[in-house]
């Protein structure tokens, strides 16, 4: 089954826009429940799966872009969705429909400040509670200190 196919199935959901081009789905915040669930239930597409939750910074606004990236073992085939937001908009957790949902969505929340609504428990996973910023983020500027510890400014002895 080809993104076409998966299109097919989900068109009927509003704020769904499939690029052939690049084959992936857009779709917008609101519809992002509806169409993970119709990944999960729906038995032609079967994904059991959700491999991915990552987050793009396009560096020259303040749009950002939430990836997943599905498969379905059974069938052999593999979706991307993509859901463009504003800093500050929230996106739906899918921690409720796909367990791994959980880390992925908190690893975002912390790297990239991506909120996700409905979250079990949205905190930092990688960083300190108390960190400030989002490293990921390409406005993103390194402290001189944390806690009284200089941070390095220069990385290159670590390559």
């Amino acid at each position: 089954m080809g993104s076409k196919q998966i299109f097919e199935v989900i068109s009927s959901i509003k704020g769904v826009d499939l690029n052939l081009e690049s084959e992936f789905i857009s779709v917008s915040s609101v519809s992002l429940l509806e169409v993970a669930e119709k990944f999960k239930n729906d038995t032609t597409l079967d994904f059991d799966f959700l491999m991915c939750i990552t987050a793009l910074d396009d560096g020259n606004s303040k749009i950002f872009t939430v990836v997943y990236n599905f498969h379905s073992n059974k069938n052999n085939h593999s979706i991307e969705v993509r859901v463009s937001i504003t800093d500050g908009e929230d996106v739906p957790s899918l921690a409720g429909i796909w367990k791994t949902a959980d880390w992925h969505e908190r690893e975002a929340y912390d790297m990239m400040g991506i909120n996700f609504s409905g979250h079990p428990e949205l905190k930092r996973i990688l960083l300190p509670e108390d960190w400030e910023g989002f490293p990921l983020r390409k406005n993103y500027e390194v402290a001189d200190y944390y806690h009284g510890v200089p941070i390095p400014k220069d990385k290159s002895y670590w390559e």
